[in-house]
């Protein structure tokens, strides 16, 4: 079994809105503890026993620490293309909340699609409140571009709320630009 190890600095440490605490009390750093030889905890505090036999009452207080496992996961990047696969298509789009998200389903091989990228990331760069991502409909994404419906490529999915509100077929950057403010509006 492996173990984590966590350090605070006072500089690193910053009142969250995803804490489930208020956030509002202290964290004591590992230095100031450096005198502390046992600690046990009752149900209104923690008696911290410090060397020389003195006792201190302190009020316990919960928070949570998130650690790099608490948020490992697929994420996309506003401002960007995120490339995704069938394992993190979905985790994504519904991370994503009530954001507008815009799926590329593309091929290597395919032409248009080659022709629209440069104009799809710049779209990401325009609207940095939608979520963009791509999606090679190769041969391991085959079930998910199935579950989409996917009949040709370039396609073009706009989702809202992890539902598809619009679909755009072929390399009509107008009709994609109309489409995402469409959603983006409702």
């Amino acid at each position: 079994m492996s173990s984590l190890r966590f350090s605070f600095s006072p500089s690193s440490i910053r009142p969250l809105p995803s804490l489930p605490c208020s956030a509002k009390h202290s964290i004591v750093p590992s230095s100031a503890l450096a005198g502390v030889s046992r600690g046990c905890s009752s149900s209104d505090g923690v008696y911290v026993s410090i060397n020389g036999g003195e006792k201190r009452r302190r009020r316990s207080r919960a928070f949570r620490v998130r650690s790099s496992l608490d948020t490992a996961g697929p994420t996309a990047t506003v401002g960007q293309v995120t490339e995704v696969n069938k394992d993190t298509f979905w985790p994504i789009v519904k991370s994503a909340g009530e954001k507008t998200v815009v799926l590329d389903m593309y091929t290597q091989w395919c032409g248009p699609c080659k022709v629209i990228a440069p104009r799809f990331k710049e779209l990401s760069e325009k609207y940095l409140d939608v979520v963009f991502l791509k999606l090679d409909c190769n041969q391991d994404n085959r079930p998910l571009a199935k579950e989409l419906g996917i009949r040709v490529v370039p396609t073009f999915k706009i989702l809202k709320d992890s539902e598809i509100v619009k679909e755009v077929r072929g390399a009509k950057i107008d009709d994609l630009v109309h489409a995402i403010e469409t959603v983006r509006s409702s």
